[in-house]
This record gives C-alpha cells, sequence and structure tokens, in this order.
C-alpha cells in the first residue's frame, strides 16, 4: 500500500493536524526545530487554522497546522508546493497576525508568547546550501538576538539528497518522509510507529537525565557538588540503556541515543544483567 502525497495540503493536515494523532506533530516540531531537554515539547494542543479578519472585508487566510505547547508557543506549519509571488510577505503576514491575535488589549503585550513558523517547500527560497535554515531578528554587527518572539524555519526540499539508507537522524527520516512518502510502500502507522519509538527513547532520555542531575545534586551535599551530578547523569543513562535494551533496541542505535562508545554501552549491560536476580 503506498502513502498519499503529503505534500498535498489535505493529506498534510491530516496527518500533522489531527489533535487524535498529535504525537506526530510534537515528534516533528522536536526534530526539526532540535530541541532538547526543557525545550523539548511534551504536549500541544491542535489550533483554528482559519484566520479571521478583525474587521469586515478583510482576508480570510488558512494555516495549514497551527497549534501551541505546554510552554503557550505557537506553531504554524505550511507545505508550500510552488514558488508563488509574495511568499515572504505572506510568511510575514501569518506569524504577526497570529503573535497579535493572542490579544485583545494593548496592556497585555507581557501575555504575549513567541511565534515559531515552520515552512516545507518544494521548491528553494534561501542562498543557504542546507536542507533546513532558521531565522531570527539580529544586531547586523553583534548578532545579538534583539527579539525573541519570532522565528522562521525553513526546509527546502529539494535541497535534501539523502537515501533511505543513509538516514541517520530523526529529522532526515521526517524530512525524507515528507519529501517521498507518495513512493514508499510501507504502512504509515508502522512508520510513525518507529518514530514515535525512536522520540519516546530521547524524551526518556533527557528526563532521566534530568532525574539523575537532581540526585546527583542531593549527593553532591555529602559528596561534592560536580562528582555527585555526574554520578547521577550516568545512573539516569543507565537506566534508559537497561530500558532501551529490553525493548529490543539494537546496541549499537543505544549507543547513538545517549551518546557512549558501543563498548561502554555491551558493558552496562553485561555488568547489570549479571547482577539481576
Amino acid at each position: 500500500m503506498k502513502f498519499v502525497d503529503v505534500k498535498n495540503d489535505i493529506a498534510f493536515r491530516k496527518i500533522f493536524g489531527n489533535e487524535n494523532r498529535k504525537e506526530t506533530l510534537i515528534s516533528f516540531l522536536n526534530a526539526v526545530l532540535d530541541f532538547h531537554g526543557t525545550q523539548r515539547i511534551s504536549d500541544v494542543t491542535i489550533l483554528n487554522p482559519y484566520q479571521l479578519p478583525k474587521l469586515k472585508g478583510g482576508k480570510v487566510t488558512i494555516i495549514d497546522v497551527k497549534a501551541t505547547d505546554q510552554a503557550g508557543r505557537v506553531y504554524i506549519v505550511e507545505m508550500q508546493v510552488g514558488d508563488v509571488d509574495g511568499f515572504e510577505k505572506r510568511v510575514l503576514y501569518y506569524s504577526s497576525k497570529s503573535y497579535s491575535d493572542q490579544i485583545k488589549r494593548a496592556d497585555f503585550y507581557r501575555k504575549l508568547r513567541p511565534v515559531i513558523f515552520i515552512g516545507i517547500l518544494d521548491f528553494e527560497q534561501t542562498g543557504n546550501k542546507n536542507y533546513i535554515s532558521r531565522s531570527q531578528v539580529r544586531d547586523i554587527e553583534t548578532g545579538e538576538q534583539t527579539l525573541k518572539d519570532m522565528e522562521f524555519t525553513f526546509i527546502e526540499l529539494p535541497k535534501f539528497k539523502l537515501e533511505m539508507h543513509e538516514l541517520e537522524t530523526l529529522t532526515e527520516k521526517w524530512v525524507y518522509f515528507i519529501k517521498n512518502a507518495e513512493n514508499l510502500e510501507e504502512e504509515l502507522d508502522a512508520y510513525e510507529y518507529a518514530f514515535m519509538r525512536e522520540e519516546d527513547e530521547r524524551a526518556r532520555l533527557d528526563k532521566a537525565e534530568q532525574k539523575g542531575i537532581q540526585k546527583g545534586i542531593q549527593k553532591g551535599i555529602q559528596k561534592g557538588i560536580q562528582e555527585g551530578i555526574q554520578k547521577g547523569i550516568q545512573e539516569g543513562k543507565v537506566e534508559v540503556i537497561l530500558e532501551m535494551y529490553d525493548d529490543g533496541f539494537p546496541v549499537e542505535k543505544i549507543a547513538r541515543l545517549v551518546k557512549m562508545t558501543v563498548q561502554d554501552v555491551n558493558h552496562i549491560i553485561d555488568k547489570q544483567l549479571k547482577s539481576r536476580p
């Protein structure tokens, strides 16, 4: 069974804009935005894609996918197949309207939350040679990010050249899927499940490391802060390694996810297995 073409507006909304399958959107956002630790998205609410005009006779715009996360950040995800005139202005219009619509009165500016635009483009838009580019408002001379509430990420599909056997990161797998879905013979649920498992393991590792840091800080009161933190992080990694091993993950993939050598991971697994009753 072949997939539908994800680049089709209806199919794109069905996959990424479905409240009942929002784990798919969470996985995609965390991957392409490279969110880690406390930045990671754990939950999203899919918002109404219709942006209504405030004045009668104004323009109604329809966003492919719009969502907000647990931190209040707003995400706009747009699939654009054709290189249309005025695309850049439309991106700014979508983003600024989503930003300003968060409040109704001027004295509530402090309640405004960041808006992150993600454009998936089936054409080349920027001069950046990489297939993913990120834009922010920065000082030209110092590079300081002067306005922090609006960011733009562009995924330019023609610049993505990797084949299936070359895919390593979750980001690469998502972009490959979007670009080539109509030619794949796998079931969508199976493909999503593979993404979800890898995303779950990354989230589990982040959580274990945070837990380990807290545990390490407590131990550090008696043994020294730095030593305690490092020990706590190591214990958190050991816990994740064993859980992934029990779930059937290959040792090579476990080593890559926890950023350790295959030899060290095998040593931890052998040591822990021997200590089990």
